[in-house]
C-alpha cells in the first residue's frame, strides 16, 4: 500500500527567514511523505543569510529556497495544500496571511529573528532560537499518526504544537 503524500506550506510576513527555515526542516524531516512549501504575504524577495547559515548548519539542503509571495500558491496549477501553518508572531503584530480553501491550518508564532537587532552575536542567537523552535514543532507534528487521526483530532494537534 502506497503511503499518502501530504503538501504543507508555511506562511509569514516577508518569507525571507522563519518560513523558509521551516521549508526546509520539513523537506528534509519529512521526506518522502511530506513536500514543503513557503511563502509570504508581503516577500522580501531575498532569503536571510542568517537563515541559510542555520539550516546549512544543521546540514538541510539550501537549494532552491526562495522568498515568493503567497500568491503563488492560490494559481490554479499551484499543488493542493494539505496543511498551511502561519510561522508569524503575534507578539510582534506582523499581519498574518490568511490561506483560503481546505488544507487544515494553525497557528504556530514563532518571534522574527530578522527583527532582532544588536550585535552578530545576538541576531544569531535570535535565528538559531527560531530554527529550534521549528525543529521541535515539525518533529512534533511529524510523529502525529495522520493517517489514523480524525479531521478534529489533528486540528486539535496542529493548535497544540503551536502552543509549544
Amino acid at each position: 500500500m502506497q503511503e499518502r503524500h501530504y503538501n504543507v506550506l508555511f506562511l509569514c510576513t516577508g518569507n525571507s527567514a522563519r518560513s523558509i527555515m521551516a521549508e526546509a526542516i520539513l523537506n528534509f524531516k519529512g521526506r518522502p511523505a511530506f513536500k514543503a512549501y513557503s511563502a509570504g504575504s508581503h516577500a522580501a524577495g531575498v532569503v536571510r543569510p542568517e537563515a541559510l547559515r542555520e539550516i546549512e548548519r544543521a546540514h538541510l539542503f539550501t537549494t532552491g529556497l526562495r522568498s515568493k509571495n503567497w500568491d503563488e500558491f492560490a494559481k490554479p496549477d499551484a499543488p493542493p495544500m494539505d496543511f498551511v501553518f502561519t510561522v508569524c508572531d503575534d507578539a510582534a503584530k506582523e499581519v498574518c496571511p490568511v490561506w483560503p480553501g481546505q488544507p487544515m491550518t494553525a497557528h504556530w508564532g514563532i518571534p522574527d529573528p530578522a527583527a532582532v537587532t544588536g550585535t552578530p552575536e545576538e541576531i544569531e542567537r535570535a535565528f538559531r532560537a527560531a530554527f529550534m523552535m521549528l525543529d521541535r514543532r515539525i518533529s512534533l507534528f511529524l510523529a502525529l499518526p495522520i493517517s489514523s487521526l480524525s479531521h478534529l483530532a489533528i486540528q486539535k494537534e496542529i493548535d497544540r504544537i503551536g502552543q509549544q
